[in-house]
């Protein structure tokens, strides 16, 4: 029997949002904490705000890092494990650098030999300090740090993907050094999914690190072809977790969906626990799948300017700690083990080719496709064009019927498909 979905949330304080680093109040934290315990949940994904805590190349402030542990201890009282995210990074429409990589010291994140080392030198830092509590998942490199390589980033740090590559390699080994046999991952948005010039690849995100992470939300085009309710709505999330199978190469690899929510307006607050609720539960019908981490865990605070409109009101709490109706989702979620789903049979093939990989975004022929199939009673699942005559591989994921887009939807006239 294969182990249990875990369930968990990612941890935006009550007071203060992340930026509760510079007034770290443990007492605030504690009753945060109790809070999202009380709901059964098993975990919670930790953003360290890279600027505060490494505000200099050589500096990584050690009361910084004693308020993490700190943290992280607290979490552990209350039966919270804890997966810390490093290089914050991106969050909520900030971006969070430090001084020492921008304006007179622009230097390119991923490829600059000196930023590169320290970058390694602070996930390394955060590794150790937690490396013996029980409760430690592990790190996760960062926040979507895809999103500063490409458009549509303002000031990207253009690489290659082999660049990015060797980049991911070494902050994942430095993640390793820092905590040996801990789960270590990365993390990026849609983009490494969905467009054809971002240099962090579907490849990168199924096959680096020890775990597969999709972040799902539907203001990506899906909720506004289709509607919050639509099968791409309440599909969309087991939709990535699906896509990413086929650039895995192990036939099993588990895939963390880590961030997942409910966006206003598109969702409107109403709305939101019956999006919640049909989002898991289509995501559980997922084999392999590793937890669900909801965004978040506590209203923006409205005292706080200058966030998108959305961002206010994601949380499974107000900012008094209430719980809202999409709290009670996840709670009950979190107490129903289920039972472990069946292996999907009929796999939608996919172009291997990252430059193509736009065909499986919102409007796309694979996109469409595979949720006409989901439309039609099917459970699909995805494979690469270059193993859709791959026997092996397709018996060991328990794949019985291979389809194209061409086969599912009408082909345009002209269009000779993929």
């Amino acid at each position: 029997m294969p182990p249990a979905v875990r369930f968990g949330v990612n941890y935006t304080p009550s007071v203060g949002w992340f930026h509760h680093w510079l007034d770290f109040d443990l007492d605030s934290v504690r009753a945060d904490l109790d809070a999202i315990a009380a709901l059964g949940l098993d975990h919670i994904r930790v953003f360290p705000l890279w600027p505060y805590f490494q505000p200099n190349r050589t500096l990584i402030r050690p009361r910084a890092v004693e308020q993490l542990v700190a943290l992280a201890d607290a979490a552990a009282e209350r039966g919270l494990d804890v997966n810390v995210d490093g290089l914050q990074g991106h969050l909520s429409s900030f971006d969070f650098l430090p001084a020492w990589t921008r304006t007179w010291h622009r230097r390119n994140l991923f490829t600059d030999p000196d930023v590169v080392a320290g970058q390694a030198a602070y996930l390394r830092t955060l590794a150790a300090a937690l490396a013996d509590r029980p409760g430690f998942i592990g790190m996760t490199v960062g926040n979507e740090v895809n999103q500063f390589a490409a458009g549509p980033h303002p000031d990207p740090d253009r690489i290659t993907a082999d660049e990015a590559e060797r980049w991911l390699v070494r902050m994942l080994a430095a993640c390793a050094e820092g905590a040996p046999d801990r789960l270590h991952l990365h993390a990026s948005y849609d983009a490494a999914w969905y467009q054809d010039d971002q240099p962090f690849t579907p490849g990168h995100s199924a096959r680096l690190g020890d775990v597969t992470a999709v972040h799902s939300w539907v203001f990506n085009g899906t909720a506004q072809r289709h509607g919050r309710a639509s099968v791409p709505g309440e599909h969309h999330a087991a939709y990535l977790v699906e896509l990413s199978k086929a650039w895995a190469d192990a036939p099993h690899r588990p895939v963390w969906l880590q961030e997942v929510g409910a966006p206003a307006p598109l969702v409107p607050p109403e709305h939101a626990a019956a999006f919640a609720g049909a989002t898991i539960t289509h995501a559980l019908d997922c084999p392999d799948l590793w937890g669900i981490t909801w965004w978040c865990s506590y209203d923006v605070a409205h005292d706080l300017a200058d966030f998108p409109p959305l961002e206010y009101g994601l949380g499974l709490f107000t900012n008094d700690r209430k719980p809202k109706d999409i709290a009670r989702v996840l709670a009950e979620a979190a107490r129903d083990t289920g039972r472990a789903p069946a292996p999907r049979t009929t796999a939608l093939v996919v172009p291997g080719d990252p430059a193509l990989r736009s065909r499986c975004a919102p409007g796309g022929p694979v996109f469409d496709a595979f949720f006409r199939l989901v439309a039609d009673g099917a459970r699909p699942t995805t494979v690469l064009d270059t193993r859709a005559d791959d026997k092996d591989h397709l018996a060991v994921r328990g794949i019985t019927d291979v389809v194209t887009p061409g086969q599912v939807l009408p082909t345009p006239h002209g269009d000779t498909g993929s």
